[in-house]
């Protein structure tokens, strides 16, 4: 359905006040207006969405189920539109700073695509990235310490109450440095005699990683390195034995170089959802809107 064009920002400034007062007397007092007007304003609008945003009493006002509905969408976009306005006039649209969380799994080559489009558009923007664990970056992104956090985490229990938009699915997928003599081999029960790089135990990443194990209806190894950094895993796995079970994101650069080479070992896994996670009790800056738009334009060709 098309958004009616009558409606006005005085008839969301209006129901804003009143949900936020519980008071149509003292919504009025607020926006310096007369009670009679501020009742006309709101009648103006539960007319134009054909239902009734607030039950009356002797006491005041509350929300009713659509209300509800609504005052989650009008919160926000009056927000928006106030941070546009103050913005443009602060100068704060060729300037601004994003707080952006992101997962191991995106570290190599999707984040560095991302910043060099965001630099490219945007001159004086300022990027902050944090890296860890899902649940440490969602408790940030709860707290509002973070704008935005990237990657894999829609198992995580913290993402309740958050916001998560799917970007593409990544497979997990087993790698060795060229000229392995697994490579030569190509069993994979001898995957138990050889060193196992690994996800930290207890994230979202980890139970992929273990889930190939059971479908290969192996035991991880004992000898293993546990661990979310990319760069430590990527030089121990060039420098041994090791096998590392990796995102694809993670080791895509590497495959196309022929530094690392993929290990075939005839199953595939289906892939979990890597995406923008926020949080809806924020208001969305520009900057993160910014962000937004260059995830979904660097992620055409991860599809």
């Amino acid at each position: 359905m098309n958004i009616d064009n009558r409606i006005k920002y005085r008839h969301l400034l209006c129901f804003l006040e009143i949900s936020r007062q519980g008071s149509l007397a003292r919504a009025a007092d607020e926006l310096a207006v007369s009670q009679p007007a501020i009742s006309k304003t709101l009648k103006e609008l539960e007319e134009l969405l054909g239902t009734s945003l607030f039950e009356r009493s002797k006491t005041g006002v509350i929300l009713t189920s659509a209300g509800s509905a609504f005052l989650r969408y009008a919160g926000p976009s009056v927000q928006a539109l106030r941070e546009g306005v103050r913005s443009l006039r602060a100068g704060e649209h060729e300037a601004g700073l994003l707080r952006l969380g992101a997962l191991s799994t995106v570290e190599s080559s999707l984040l560095p695509d991302v910043v060099r489009r965001l630099h490219a558009q945007h001159a004086a923007l300022a990027i902050s990235v944090a890296t860890g664990p899902s649940a440490y970056l969602l408790g940030q992104l709860h707290a509002g310490e973070l704008d935005l956090v990237v990657g894999r985490m829609t198992e995580s229990p913290q993402i309740e109450g958050l916001s998560f938009e799917h970007l593409y699915s990544e497979s997990m997928t087993l790698v060795v440095r060229h000229g392995h003599a697994l490579l030569q081999a190509g069993r994979v029960e001898q995957l138990g005699e050889y060193p196992v790089v690994l996800p930290l135990a207890g994230t979202t990443i980890r139970r992929h990683a273990d889930s190939l194990f059971i479908q290969l209806g192996i035991s991880p190894p004992q000898r293993r390195l546990e661990t979310l950094s990319v760069t430590l895993s990527r030089h121990y796995v060039l420098n041994s034995d090791a096998v590392w079970v990796a995102p694809l994101d993670a080791v895509r650069q590497d495959l196309a170089t022929g530094g690392l080479v993929e290990f075939d070992f005839g199953l595939k896994e289906p892939g979990g959802s890597v995406g923008i996670c926020s949080n809806p009790a924020l208001a969305p800056t520009l900057a993160m809107q910014w962000c937004c738009e260059a995830l979904r334009e660097a992620t055409d060709n991860y599809r």
